[in-house]
């Protein structure tokens, strides 16, 4: 693996995420933030911030395996979320829990969540890009 994802001692452990990832790897790979938009480009899950942010990390293992990665290569995420308050934390970390089900991997690399006024289009809640190091 091109990536140890570690929590130092003296900072926060957190099951969401990991606070360090060490890439040792020789190709970086940089996924476009991701909607949730389907393969013909409709949107999943409108209204919905659970089902946008699975719809989201599954656009992101789709694009990583066309690169010849997975999860387990990714370096970085950051999470845009229209309006972001707290209280949505509950729906955000629901739509990750369904992705890594289907997955079958638990996506915790180093994260940045950031709340925004809006996104390309209305109808999305979230947006996700993932930079990753592959050998």
């Amino acid at each position: 693996m091109a990536i140890t994802l570690i929590n130092p001692k003296g900072l926060p452990k957190t099951d969401a995420y990991r606070q360090v990832s060490i890439a040792t790897g020789t190709k970086l790979v940089f996924i476009a933030g991701q909607v949730a938009w389907d393969a013909d480009g409709a949107t999943v899950g409108e209204g919905d911030l659970a089902a946008q942010v699975e719809r989201c990390y599954l656009n992101i293992a789709t694009a990583l395996a066309e690169a010849g990665a997975s999860f387990d290569d990714v370096a970085k995420l950051t999470v845009y979320v229209v309006d972001w308050t707290p209280d949505k934390m509950p729906l955000l970390m629901e739509g990750v829990t369904r992705a890594a089900a289907k997955l079958g991997a638990a996506p915790v690399p180093p994260a940045s969540l950031l709340g925004v006024a809006a996104l390309d289009v209305p109808e999305h809640l979230v947006e996700v890009e993932a930079t990753a190091v592959i050998d």
